[in-house]
């Protein structure tokens, strides 16, 4: 019986005892890896420097990275503290250092129903959808919790992003962090700087999808429009940026100024970490609020009903159990208090919807997302009628044209255009 070569075998740090992950041929380079393996994944890819597997691991994606050394160890401690500070941002589980000291394999956990941006923008529809829109404040607002978090991103752009659909917003997540570097704090050059190199990289990534997807318009024209759609993300930055570090001066009476900037963050979906108020000049006072993550829906979804949902998913959420509640004590004439509404909010409207919808939608689709999808269609159908249609009336409507999502389309081959490699360095 031969004995393994210790001398051959990685540093191997893993932040999961599965025997999937411990079972992997680590002491092999990644491309070695395709020989005979069964549960090796085959996925579309953006464009990307370093070789990228996926590995099944149970009932999740593990997707491993190839690269130089210190790059993946800057990486895995950046995605670390992102995880740390609860920005979105993949999750890692591991670092492999190989043989030799050239190079390591980055393990990160796949995200769970998410898209590129090129597969994305072509599903959504074009025109008034605002699908473009939502997903420059995705950019936008990822930037600003990664500064935020004293993270300097350093190659901000489309191709490094995943997005999720949140409810009606677009919800943005860091994917590659080669570039990236943690800070106490962040200077307001660093920021500018990786505003800029956003600004540049999303004209790039929109001017580039503009030339493969099918349209009429001259090519000069979607250029053009590419930087003025990404120009706007630098001032949906600025808008955000400033709404959070606020200094106001108010009159020391006037209690309606303090809730209604809360109530603004509140609806962005941040919690409220500290509200500060001290004497300032002339007899006012200098007020400022200091935020949370932004998870301020999520927070109150959870704490009501224990579901665990995306912060966009957990307002309309919010918002569906609160109306019924109302029509609950309308209906019974009597009030009815918060533990009992989410429980029969619970039991009769969304556990039900929820059972109809997973016969159709299948196990691959994010089924909160799916639940938020009838509540739209129901505001669509209730729009064409001049009054509200219900939510029976509005699920078998939905589930009689298919349970449509953007991301599930039919059109595949502006997608595989959109999906081409690209000459990198």
């Amino acid at each position: 019986m031969t004995t393994p070569d210790s001398s051959r075998f990685p540093r191997l740090r893993l932040r999961s005892a599965s025997p999937t992950l411990i079972g992997l041929p680590w002491e092999l380079p990644l491309e070695s890896w395709t020989a005979g393996r069964a549960d090796l994944r085959e996925l579309p890819i953006g464009p990307s420097r370093h070789l990228v597997r996926f590995v099944q691991d149970e009932d999740r994606l593990i997707a491993l990275k190839e690269e130089p050394i210190e790059i993946a160890r800057r990486e895995y401690e950046v995605l670390r503290r992102l995880e740390t500070l609860l920005l979105p941002a993949v999750l890692p589980l591991g670092l492999a250092e190989l043989p030799g000291g050239d190079s390591a394999i980055l393990v990160t956990e796949f995200l769970a129903h998410s898209l590129q941006y090129r597969r994305l923008l072509m599903r959504l529809p074009a025109g008034p959808s605002g699908g473009r829109d939502r997903l420059l404040d995705a950019m936008a607002s990822l930037l600003v919790d990664l500064h935020r978090g004293g993270v300097y991103w350093g190659d901000c752009s489309l191709a490094n992003t995943l997005f999720r659909r949140d409810g009606d917003l677009i919800q943005a997540y860091l994917v590659d962090a080669e570039t990236s570097e943690s800070h106490d704090q962040l200077s307001d050059g660093q920021r500018e700087y990786d505003l800029e190199v956003l600004v540049e990289n999303v004209a790039f990534g929109l001017a580039d999808l503009a030339a493969f997807a099918r349209h009429d318009s001259p090519a000069g024209t979607d250029y053009e429009e590419a930087i003025r759609e990404a120009e706007s993300v630098h001032s949906r930055y600025r808008q955000l940026w400033d709404e959070l570090h606020a200094e106001e001066e108010l009159a020391p009476g006037d209690r309606h100024a303090v809730a209604a900037r809360i109530r603004r963050l509140n609806d962005l979906g941040f919690a409220i970490d500290e509200i500060e108020l001290e004497p300032g000049k002339g007899g006012r006072l200098r007020f400022r609020v200091a935020v949370a993550t932004r998870r301020f829906h999520a927070r109150e979804l959870e704490r009501r009903t224990g579901l665990v949902a995306l912060e966009g998913q957990a307002r309309i959420l919010m918002n569906d159990l609160r109306q019924y509640r109302s029509w609950l004590e309308w209906y019974e004439v009597r009030q009815i208090d918060r533990i009992e509404g989410a429980r029969r909010w619970l039991a009769e409207v969304y556990r039900p919807t929820i059972a109809r919808l997973a016969t159709v939608v299948g196990p691959d689709r994010d089924i909160i997302q799916s639940y938020c999808d009838v509540l739209e269609h129901k505001w669509l159908l209730s729009e064409q009628a001049g009054r509200d249609v219900g939510l029976e009336t509005a699920l078998l409507s939905y589930l009689e044209i298919g349970a449509p999502a953007p991301e599930t389309g039919p059109d595949l081959a502006a997608e595989r255009a959109a999906e081409r490699p690209s000459n990198l360095p």
